[in-house]
């Protein structure tokens, strides 16, 4: 048996609510704090060179190379929104190796740009291997039936059957059209809702109302789940889940 413990999290490009301060220090002073194996994180700076120049103390290094420093030595970063000052997109930190690792553009429209950061990973003690997902899909209904559709064909095309299987993110579905889907197609839980009654309130930090965060699952067992609502780092809350692999 292995217990893994996960957290997913926006980190709104590492600014506070309303983009008034620089707050990546204390982001991974709180992550570090949590403690997890595997940390999914969405909207993270890869690069952006003009706000590096007018804020002491902002780190040198990619945003989830800072964040992973000394705890979790492995991540991987897929880059989704390109602009002329650097880009952003998903990272993926990890305690265990990242054996392969691809990010694929699911973008359904030019002006919003989106992808899924796909890892496998090597787990101690086990044969099989872990894939884990890290999404941020878009802000429009449509799209984001695109993007559902694409997350679905690429777990049947790449992910086997009876491997487990964690998809973690920020899917912008209020309305909660990818449990329906999710749970029809692939045959996952989401975690809060198997906890809960429901996924978690997630959107705006300061007075969560909107279900925009989940945690998704195949294959293991949840042992529990909790938010974690930083409210003067991210305009997310953080999700986080121990899960039992059998």
């Amino acid at each position: 048996m292995t217990v893994l413990h996960i957290a997913t999290y926006n980190i709104h490009k590492g600014f506070s609510h309303f983009n008034r301060r620089v707050v990546l220090h204390e982001l991974r002073e709180r992550l570090r704090e949590l403690n997890p194996d595997i940390v999914f994180l969405q909207e993270v700076q890869g690069e952006r060179n003009h706000i590096a120049r007018h804020h002491t103390g902002y780190p040198e290094q990619p945003q989830h190379e800072f964040l992973a420093h000394e705890i979790w030595p492995h991540c991987a970063y897929g880059m989704n929104a390109v602009y002329d000052s650097g880009h952003h997109g998903n990272a993926i930190l990890s305690r265990y190796p990242i054996l392969r690792w691809d990010n694929q553009d699911i973008s359904a429209h030019g002006f919003e740009q989106r992808g899924v950061l796909h890892c496998e990973l090597a787990l101690p003690q086990r044969e099989d291997t872990l894939h884990c997902l890290c999404v941020h899909l878009g802000l429009f209904k449509r799209g984001r039936g695109r993007q559902f559709g694409a997350l679905v064909d690429r777990v049947n095309r790449l992910v086997p059957e009876r491997a487990p299987l964690i998809i973690a993110g920020d899917f912008n579905d209020w309305n909660n059209h990818a449990s329906r889907l999710l749970v029809h197609e692939l045959q996952l839980h989401e975690v809060f809702d198997k906890s809960h009654g429901g996924p978690a309130r997630s959107f705006p930090a300061g007075m969560p109302l909107l279900r925009m965060d989940r945690i998704y699952v195949r294959g293991m067992e949840i042992r529990h789940s909790d938010v974690h609502a930083w409210r003067k780092i991210s305009d997310h809350v953080a999700l986080s889940a121990a899960l039992i692999l059998p």
